[in-house]
């Protein structure tokens, strides 16, 4: 995930951004760490799903064939 001093700066200008304006170095700033932070939850999103299995109440594997290819392509 991300280092906590950039999460914490994403939280210093967010509330700056409530209380006054942001000046254009610090809305560029946010926009970029934004964008890490998104970037970074998505990776993190995608390696979980990667070990999921999905089985029904009867003990099916009924992982979604997208699925289990992806986790193919990434484990093989």
């Amino acid at each position: 995930m991300l280092a906590k001093h950039k999460l914490a700066r994403i939280n210093e200008l967010a509330k700056k951004a409530k209380t006054a304006c942001l000046s254009a170095e610090e809305a560029l700033e946010q926009a970029k760490l934004r964008r890490e932070y998104i970037q970074a939850f998505r990776k993190a999103m995608t390696d979980m799903l990667h070990t999921v299995t999905v089985i029904d109440p009867n003990g099916n594997d009924v992982t979604p064939k997208k699925l289990k290819e992806s986790q193919r392509r990434r484990f093989h």
